[in-house]
């Protein structure tokens, strides 16, 4: 089987030099020769560490004739889906580790694919085999519910900050300085890669269609040193979740920072590791941990396409041969779970009994609460609330009364907690 491999970065490198390396494994498991024959790059003048021949034209080699399956590395969305699309209309075969694309067009790319291989193991979770696993290994199963820690970068600043007691700048400027974060990092920190990630797991667990701006999405560049005091005083940990689940008749969507019990077996999945907790009707809870990231990891998922796709097999790429009963996306006011909020306020008489009101007022019912000792240097107080399960319109409306009195310092702060 002859390969392309559009993108020869830092993955595509990874892919090529494993498939020449690891060839007599391959072939033996695959049932023939697995052989990258080209590779598509924007800068002929890099180094790129790989024997196989590199072009910039990427249209001569779409237009090629000798090809049979194309890796689609490249990145973005729009540029990529036209590559990918001209492709799969002349009948071949694609495997690609682009969340972007198929978080935006992942339908599109279905109809498109009709009789054709579509391997994307490698978009979600690096080299953990959740895709299959979605697919195959669990297809008995309605999944109730889908929890990970889907993006390294973030998970690895949030494991610095409950460690070390290093501010959220500290902990991403070591992880830049690791290779764990982009020099902009913005992607990563506010939640995008991860919801990309989500959008996929839960089209083949829901059918669900929707772009990343349909759903709830938050980053953890707020996150402060006084959120990590209160989660280990609660014996909490924080951690940056994607969460896929049934909601009556919906799907409800989303990814923010969480408090999560630390027993809880997510809470142990540190650094740059990724992990995910599948909830099937059947099976009950599956958990599948590992790098999320890295060229040989990504690669090792992208390979085992290459494979799949060389033994003949060719499931259907969202997993349902027959049409289903897609649950719609619920309303991201319509969420409901417990809420943790960090008040700054004037430390005078009467506040706490007017911040208490104001919650009861608007539906919610507070759990526990903390006043953060200050120092005799400090103008203004902290206080934490943790709410019992409400809606999350309340408490947004609970945030906007509270930003407009005249004793509290600034907008309060809200993380979610999953119990």
């Amino acid at each position: 089987m002859r390969v392309a491999i559009l993108g020869v970065g830092t993955v595509g490198a990874s892919v090529a030099n494993i498939l020449q390396k690891n060839a007599g494994i391959i072939s033996a498991r695959a049932g023939e020769k697995i052989e990258p024959v080209v590779g598509v790059v924007r800068d002929l003048s890099r180094d790129r560490g790989v024997s196989i021949p590199l072009t910039d034209d990427l249209q001569s080699v779409l237009d090629r004739d000798d090809i049979d399956v194309y890796v689609e590395l490249m990145g973005g969305v729009d540029s990529a889906f036209a590559a990918v699309s001209k492709v799969l209309k002349k009948g071949k075969s694609v495997v690609t580790a682009n969340k972007a694309m198929l978080a935006y067009h992942r339908y599109a790319l279905e109809k498109l694919a009709k009789d054709s291989s579509f391997g994307f193991e490698a978009s979600v979770g690096g080299g953990i085999p959740i895709i299959k696993a979605l697919k195959e290994g669990l297809s008995a199963n309605h999944i109730k519910k889908i929890v990970g820690i889907l993006n390294g970068t973030s998970n690895y600043i949030l494991t610095q900050m409950m460690d070390t007691n290093a501010d959220f700048h500290e902990a991403l400027k070591k992880a830049q300085d690791l290779g764990y974060a982009e020099a902009d990092p913005t992607f990563d920190i506010e939640g995008q890669d991860a919801a990309h990630k989500l959008l996929v797991l839960s089209s083949i667990a829901y059918g669900t269609h929707g772009n990343p701006e349909d759903i709830l999405i938050k980053g953890i560049t707020k996150i402060s040193s006084e959120d990590i005091f209160f989660a280990k005083d609660f014996e909490y940990v924080i951690k940056l979740l994607a969460i896929a689940k049934v909601n009556g008749d919906k799907a409800e969507l989303r990814v923010h920072p969480a408090l999560i019990d630390k027993d809880n077996i997510l809470a142990k999945v540190g650094g740059v590791m990724n992990g995910i907790s599948v909830f099937g009707d059947a099976l009950g809870e599956s958990m599948y941990y590992g790098p999320g990231a890295g060229g040989d990891a990504t690669a090792s998922a992208v390979i085992a396409d290459l494979i799949d796709i060389t033994r003949g097999n060719k499931n259907p790429m969202l997993g349902y041969n027959s049409p289903v009963n897609a649950l719609k996306l619920l309303p991201i006011s319509d969420i409901r779970t417990k809420y943790y909020l960090r008040v700054k306020v004037e430390d005078r008489v009467g506040v706490l009994a007017k911040i208490t009101n104001v919650m009861s007022e608007n539906s919610i019912s507070i759990d526990s609460f903390l006043q953060k000792p200050r120092n005799k240097e400090e103008k203004y107080t902290t206080l934490f609330f943790t709410t019992h399960t409400c809606k999350e319109s309340d408490v947004k409306r609970v945030m906007d009364i509270l930003e407009r009195t005249e004793f509290v310092v600034n907008r309060p702060f809200m993380i979610r907690i999953e119990s």
